[in-house]
């Protein structure tokens, strides 16, 4: 067991040891007031009564109020006051307004060339209203002038990454959801430190629960010492907090400004089957060059003056001039947070499912969805949308993936094909739509991606990268095993009981 896994395991066991000391107390305190239980009960089932009625009347999905709801009635000493410590966005009003400043200033520094969105509009309405949605809501701009290279596996993208570090003049800024040291994020840590010898910013930022296994805490300090620039994004406190639900999931990176990468590759060595984690390990990434890179440098920034509590002036990160692409289509990278109470991520999903014609092809490594995203697919299925989805074989979380396979059955009778890809897990986040639009990007079909991390992603119109998602899409059947109806008939009774019992409480998964 080597130093760094130790001191993670430690942390681990430290959190664990303050929080487990918290409920003693809690527990202590009730021991001391039991002649008052019966008072104390009837105070904490009208607690539970008033946060009922919070939730219903909440904005928040109603697959995710119900799956709350159930626990607070049943247990209503606890159950309220679990919601409210961990129930849905819970950022305090300094931080949301914190954020807000920040958006309002990433609203200010990008700018919709309407040239582009009216040359869009000319080729495709339907395409021009989606783009626009984005524009309204996520207020990231679309692009033409930008090259796309798509990465059907890690090491693809690994590859490529490094072969573009080496390259960086002024600057390189990292965001992962997980970082662990091994011959992936090492090869990379090394070009770092010497960009960073050399003069180049160098910035990273990782999310602590992400992270909390795989690095050591406080591991900022190592890379700060080695010239890097570090933050922590959320980091996770000895006590019960009310923030652990929002995280950073987004996979960025940013190189002089010219170079961009995103999907849903983290930097750790089973993303690169360096070893095997569970089975062989499938992903995505896509790299751009050009225009649209400016949406990906300035959702770092961002994210990193909300986390620095600093502002600086973001201009001096854009290129004064891009190199011309001789390429076709379109792109809009984009991102999702939570605090806009606007779903960007599966509204952008619903309405490439919403207007295809021909086929939507889907990779995700967890189906875990609303009513709406569930509807719509059917739908689809039944006017005759060759609708095909693949999860994986073997999984990353038993329960998850339970829930995952209690979708099969409905959705395979509404015509939906279910693929589990055999020879491991598939952690790819993409949709290919009708040989026109695509999505590559960090974010699931699940509750979390969808409604409370932060998410990224990029959406392509016409773009030759669109081939190449399909190619691998349909390169990636060749070595599934298709779910039949037969299979899941067979399934015991008891184990699709339990399928349903925990698909209730999928949202808090």
């Amino acid at each position: 067991m080597n130093i760094l896994f130790k001191k993670s395991v430690q942390r681990i066991i430290l959190l664990a040891i303050s929080f487990l000391i918290q409920i003693a107390i809690i527990i202590f305190c009730l021991l001391q007031y039991s002649e008052n239980f019966f008072n104390f009960y009837i105070a904490s089932l009208a607690l539970s009564i008033v946060i009922v009625f919070i939730i219903t009347n909440s904005k928040s999905n109603p697959s995710y109020k119900i799956a709350w709801i159930i626990p607070v009635m049943i247990f209503p000493v606890f159950g309220g006051l679990l919601y409210i410590l961990y129930g849905g966005n819970k950022l305090s009003t300094r931080e949301k307004l914190k954020m807000a400043m920040q958006n309002i200033k990433m609203t200010h520094s990008l700018k919709q060339d309407y040239k582009i969105m009216n040359k869009l509009e000319e080729e495709s309405i339907y395409a021009k209203n989606q783009s626009e949605y984005i524009l309204n809501y996520a207020k990231c701009p679309v692009y033409n002038n930008t090259e796309t290279t798509y990465f059907k596996i890690g090491e693809e993208k690994f590859e490529a990454l490094l072969k573009e570090l080496k390259k960086a003049k002024k600057f390189i800024f990292l965001e992962y959801f997980i970082i662990q040291e091994g011959k992936m994020f090492n090869s990379i840590l090394e070009i770092l430190e010497e960009k960073a010898k050399q003069g180049v910013d160098v910035r990273l930022i990782y999310d602590d629960v992400g992270c909390i296994i795989t690095l050591p805490y406080n591991y900022q300090k190592r890379l700060e010492d080695k010239g890097i620039r570090c933050r922590v994004f959320n980091q996770v406190k000895p006590f019960f907090t009310r923030r652990l639900n929002n995280r950073d999931h987004r996979k960025i990176v940013v190189i002089d400004g010219d170079v961009g990468f995103t999907g849903g590759i983290n930097l750790a060595d089973e993303y690169i089957n360096e070893y095997e984690k569970h089975g062989y390990w499938k992903d995505a990434a896509i790299m751009l060059k050009g225009d649209a890179v400016w949406n990906l440098t300035i959702m770092f920034l961002s994210m990193w003056d909300y986390i620095d509590n600093r502002e600086e002036n973001y201009i001096k990160f854009k290129p004064s001039k891009h190199k011309y692409y001789n390429t076709n289509g379109y792109v809009q990278p984009f991102d999702d947070s939570p605090l806009i109470n606007e779903p960007i991520g599966e509204t952008v999903y619903l309405n490439l499912i919403n207007k295809a014609k021909d086929y939507v092809y889907i990779n995700t490594p967890y189906l875990i969805i609303d009513n709406e995203m569930a509807t719509a697919l059917k739908i689809a299925s039944k006017s005759g949308v060759d609708i095909k989805i693949v999860t994986p074989y073997i999984p990353d979380k038993k329960f998850v993936h339970a829930v995952t396979k209690s979708y099969y059955e409905s959705f395979i009778k509404d015509g939906i094909e279910i693929y589990e890809f055999t020879p491991g897990f598939m952690h790819a986040k993409t949709f290919v739509v009708d040989d026109e639009y695509a999505v590559v990007g960090s974010i699931n079909l699940d509750f979390r991606s969808l409604y409370l991390h932060y998410e990224c992603g990029v959406w392509l119109y016409k773009t030759d990268s669109i081939n190449d998602i399909k190619i691998d899409y349909l390169d990636t059947l060749k070595k599934c095993h298709k779910v039949t109806m037969e299979e899941c008939k067979n399934t015991s009774a008891i184990r699709k009981f339990g399928r349903l019992i925990i698909r209730m409480f999928a949202p808090l998964l």
